[in-house]
């Protein structure tokens, strides 16, 4: 069991909690994560959205009776973790960019961080598409180039994918289907986080099944990121 160190609501139903401890994870991993015993049965698979020399950080959004269990967590209120799982991003270099629709920004935000530090690289952008309002973008200036939010719209819309080299995006399938449409036939490579409903974590159940080019792929074990162009849409 960790310890909680805050528990922070930011608005439209979104919160980011940070846990004590000396956690490791790459930019796209995530944990399985609950505060509970036996209901919900299923521990939850949240994105990891930071990490530092504190702990690890999620932002979730509240939609079911798990991450409402998480809304009601106080600081020092304990909670289990395992993890962390998955690929995530590849080190990339050249002009990358990272575009998050709705909760898809969770996993961008260590990208970024992490990203933002890679030698060869030369340009990093954040583009975010919100439903209500903006939010977080004081946060990923602090390593991003530009950061463009678009409130309402259509965030892929406003991408121009020959200005850059490498682009990871996360958020609804249609969004990352667009952008993998967009660059088809350029050279910019697109990589993909996946989300699925996930109860094990580590392979073994095929709940996340995902279809790609090469067969299902479970998207906990050998994803959540994939090319964007090896995958299935649906």
């Amino acid at each position: 069991m960790a310890k909680i160190i805050s528990n922070k609501y930011l608005g439209q139903d979104i919160h980011v909690m940070k846990i004590e401890g000396n956690f490791k994870g790459e930019m796209g991993q995530f944990y399985m994560v609950r505060s509970w015993d036996n209901y919900p049965v299923l521990s939850r698979p949240l994105s990891i959205h930071d990490i530092d020399d504190e702990g690890i950080s999620f932002l979730y959004r509240v939609v079911g009776d798990g991450t409402k269990n998480f809304s009601k967590l106080e600081a020092n209120d304990e909670i289990k973790l395992e993890g962390p799982y998955g690929n995530g991003f590849p080190k990339v270099e050249g002009k990358v960019l990272l575009v998050g629709g709705g909760m898809g920004v969770a996993p961008l935000y260590l990208a970024a961080k992490r990203v933002s530090k890679l030698e060869d690289v030369e340009k990093l952008d954040v583009f975010m598409g919100f439903r209500e309002k903006e939010m977080l973008k004081g946060e990923y200036e602090k390593y991003a180039d530009n950061v463009h939010i678009n409130v309402g719209g259509i965030i892929t819309e406003d991408v121009d994918v020959d200005k850059y080299d490498y682009i990871f995006t996360c958020g609804p399938e249609i969004m990352m289907e667009k952008l993998v449409k967009m660059a088809e036939g350029k050279d910019t490579k697109v990589y993909v986080s996946i989300e699925k409903r996930m109860a094990c974590g580590i392979g073994a159940c095929l709940v996340c099944t995902c279809k790609t080019k090469d067969g299902n792929k479970k998207t906990c074990k050998d994803g959540p990121v994939f090319l964007g162009e090896d995958v299935f849409y649906e």
